[in-house]
């Protein structure tokens, strides 16, 4: 069974930076996946936020956080990270990573395996 752990959230003030990271275990090729970060704010449906292909060569980005935040992963540690720089108040939320079942795909619909989510709140 697939297992995200996330990490690195707290409570920041605007323009600041965070890190977060997430931890996969149970998946054996686990540089074959995609993996993403989606978030859900308060009252808000969840949202797509990045997304990265498994050899790491291709990275998307919701237009909300172009510019300012960066996915990656390691495949050798099966750790995906976001770095999130100039943080505004409007990315709070809680902060998930995902990955989905089937190899290749980064279809967002077919994101499967979730974390349990790290709450981020950025003070104004």
């Amino acid at each position: 069974q697939v297992q995200l752990v996330e990490s690195g959230g707290g409570l920041v003030q605007a323009g600041d930076s965070l890190k977060l990271s997430c931890a996969a275990s149970g998946r054996t090729f686990f540089s074959l996946y995609a993996m993403g970060w989606f978030r859900q704010a308060p009252g808000k449906e969840r949202e797509f936020v990045a997304s990265i292909l498994g050899s790491g060569g291709s990275t998307y980005y919701a237009d909300s956080v172009k510019g300012r935040f960066t996915i990656s992963r390691d495949n050798a540690k099966k750790i995906v990270y976001v770095q999130m720089n100039n943080l505004k108040p409007e990315d709070t939320a809680v902060y998930y990573c995902a990955t989905p079942k089937r190899p290749g795909t980064t279809r967002r619909d077919e994101f499967t395996y979730w974390g349990q989510g790290t709450q981020v709140t950025v003070s104004s």
